[in-house]
């Protein structure tokens, strides 16, 4: 009678506020800061990356930040961090981990980065 009674409170109550698998209303972007207003296109920000080297099992010798930033030479540099591309790999001794070192760059230096061997980040954070 118990398990009767707290399955229809359930049914009757567990929603109440809407439906349930609606997703939550996102909060309003803040407005931006007056620094930002005045970037123009050629002070955009983007990300860069190449990845570090490590390969599972202790494999490769990851390559350290500051290291690889210094292939950027000439690129203003705005902030690096290590992250991992999210992406499935194969799990076998040897292969890719997908860590990666990433640049915070000014967009106009997009194609200079790429001419030493980074790419875009566009992998999902």
């Amino acid at each position: 009678m118990k398990i009767w009674l707290i399955t229809l409170s359930l049914v009757l109550f567990g929603c109440a506020e809407g439906h349930c698998r609606r997703p939550a209303a996102e909060p309003p972007a803040a407005p931006p800061l007056e620094a930002e207003k005045t970037k123009g296109p050629e002070q955009d920000h983007i990300f860069v990356y190449k990845y570090d080297g490590s390969l599972q099992c202790g494999g490769g010798k990851p390559v350290a930040l500051e290291v690889m930033a210094k292939q950027l030479k000439g690129v203003q540099i705005f902030s690096s961090a290590k992250k991992n591309d999210r992406l499935m790999h194969i799990q076998v001794c040897g292969s890719n981990t997908g860590r990666a070192n990433v640049y915070e760059i000014l967009s106009k230096n997009l194609k200079e980065a790429e001419a030493k061997g980074f790419k875009k980040w566009s992998f999902e954070e």
